[in-house]
């Protein structure tokens, strides 16, 4: 054997047992070590699930989902700006040529007319520029000026407005504008969540927060008895100015119109719920008007306090324990013309027992003009069923300017 194959098979021995070093050494690792092995391992794939999972909620859930229905719908709210010229009272001794000579250049110098503005919002309803607001923001103005988000601003034309509800629609000439979407309002739900967007104090593009608080407040609890209208309370931030904006849940579709606020309250905000809003808003448009039923009554709920004050002060005995008390019938009025009389009570309208007033009043605006309502009376301990044809609510006259 030569001294080079002598070499040759020491380095292949030494190679293969460096290699089964390296082996054995691998081996003792692994069987010595499982657990870091494991746990590494457990480790990587924990890291990876929870990144798979963090990019999943961020795609199904948006970081804020105020941002998220501003974004769609802040574009869908306008700013209104309306004026009008009213005359100044001046006092009669201003006038007295008297006075005039006496003062001279003293006497004040007052204006026969003065300019009144007023500030509220509104919230386009259909891509050819009819927007919905409250009435009292337009009433009786003689110039009314919409702007948009953008900047963009309008001359707005009043097409109607209804005081008792506090519903206008003003049209203005634009197309292809952002409309808003609505929701059922008479399916919310105290607790769900709400959304408010105006104008308040003059600060364009507000956005406030907070929850449907209740639903079907009357006027009399939220303290205007002349309107008709259920309102839903809401604790999102309402002030002046936000009159007229839409009220949105968290999908961004509108469920009221912003208008009341009690004041000195805190944490109240009224809106009127959408549906009702709609249906006033579709007449306004097709006829500049809304014709409200109307049955003609005055009256109150029974109870011990309301008795004992009619007895002493007009002698009216009322032996009824529940129901609704007549208290006046209006002149030449649908109640009157039925044969309705002061002192009567009300227990049932369509076969529907009565305890509350606005229950009646509630019927009443369900009823429409020229139908009748069949109503259960007592009257002096005798029960009587009466049919009242439905009239048209008298429409208020408007002062001369």
């Amino acid at each position: 054997m030569t001294h080079s194959s002598i070499w040759k098979k020491a380095t292949s021995s030494l190679s293969l047992v460096l290699l089964g070093g390296g082996i054995a050494l691998g081996g003792n690792y692994l069987v010595n070590s499982p657990e870091s092995f494991a746990v590494e391992r457990i480790e990587r794939d924990r890291n990876i699930a929870q990144e798979t999972e963090a990019e999943a909620v961020a795609i199904a859930v948006p970081q804020n989902y105020v941002s998220d229905v501003v974004e769609r719908v802040g574009d869908s709210v306008v700013r209104i700006d309306a004026s009008r010229k009213v005359v100044a009272n001046m006092p009669a001794a201003f006038n007295d040529p008297f006075f005039k000579q006496f003062f001279g250049s003293q006497m004040p110098n007052i204006p026969n007319e003065q300019i009144q503005k007023g500030l509220g919002s509104g919230f386009v309803v259909s891509s050819d520029g009819l927007i919905l607001t409250n009435a009292h923001v337009v009433e009786g103005s003689d110039k009314v000026k919409v702007t948009l988000k953008d900047g963009q601003t309008y001359e707005g034309k009043v097409m109607g407005t209804d005081s008792l509800t506090d519903v206008a629609v003003i049209k203005i000439e634009a197309e292809s504008l952002p409309a808003v979407t609505f929701a059922d309002s008479d399916s919310l739900q105290p607790g769900e969540w709400a959304i408010a967007i105006g104008n308040p104090l003059g600060l364009d593009n507000t956005v406030t927060t907070g929850i449907v608080s209740a639903t079907g407040r009357t006027s009399a609890q939220v303290g205007v008895a002349d309107k008709r209208v259920s309102f839903i309370q809401t604790d999102a931030a309402i002030n002046p100015g936000n009159s007229g904006g839409p009220l949105l849940n968290a999908k961004g579709e509108v469920i009221g119109i912003n208008t009341a606020i009690i004041q000195n309250a805190q944490g109240l905000g009224f809106a009127i719920p959408v549906n009702s809003a709609r249906d006033i808003a579709e007449e306004l448009i097709a006829k500049g008007k809304v014709d409200h039923p109307f049955l003609g009554i005055q009256m109150a709920a029974i109870t011990p306090e309301l008795k004992q004050e009619l007895a002493s002060q007009q002698n009216l005995q009322v032996s009824a324990e529940r129901g609704i008390l007549i208290i006046d019938v209006v002149p030449d009025s649908p109640a009157e013309r039925a044969g309705l009389k002061s002192g009567d009570v009300i227990t049932e309208i369509a076969g529907n027992k009565i305890t509350k007033a606005d229950e009646v009043q509630q019927a009443v605006a369900k009823t429409k003009v020229g139908e009748q309502l069949n109503l259960g009376l007592v009257r002096s301990d005798r029960e009587l069923n009466l049919a009242v044809k439905v009239g048209i609510l008298p429409q208020p006259k408007v002062a001369q300017r």
